[in-house]
């Protein structure tokens, strides 16, 4: 039985630490689109840069939802305390973003009118990838354990 205050805290907690996280990586945004001189892109448009960039993009997206699916039932099917990591839906989504931003940046590199877009997109992976490493390495920074 939860008490009102552990839950409420926790909430606080929470929803304190996802804002904190958001105005991080939308001040580094800003400032690394300033210094190189680069357009902000639309925030719930996919920007692919031409055809191909898409059917690629969209690929990678299908695999990586059928791999989410496949994974969640092998997992499902394991003893609880014994899931493939790989195969975790966490691991499976942080990879997705990992090379979705890979294709990008090599789109951008390849075919970008901007030369920069493809170093902010570079420099935006590795900052969210040390974000992402040092938040599973500290437990979220020490805030929910």
């Amino acid at each position: 039985m939860f008490y009102y205050g552990v839950e409420s805290s926790f909430w606080l907690k929470f929803f304190l630490f996802l804002f904190v996280l958001w105005l991080i990586m939308f001040l580094f945004s800003a400032i690394v689109r300033r210094i190189l001189k680069v357009e902000k892109k639309k925030v719930f448009s996919y920007n692919h840069l031409n055809e191909r960039h898409k059917k690629i993009d969209w690929t990678i997206r299908i695999a990586f939802v059928v791999a989410i699916i496949v994974g969640g039932i092998i997992n499902a099917s394991r003893l609880p305390l014994n899931p493939i990591l790989f195969l975790e839906p966490y691991f499976l989504l942080c990879m997705l973003i990992i090379l979705a931003e890979i294709v990008t940046a090599v789109m951008e590199w390849k075919y970008g009118e901007n030369r920069n877009a493809y170093i902010f997109t570079v420099l935006q992976l590795i900052f969210i990838i040390i974000l992402l490493f040092s938040m599973y390495l500290t437990d979220f920074f020490g805030l929910f354990g």
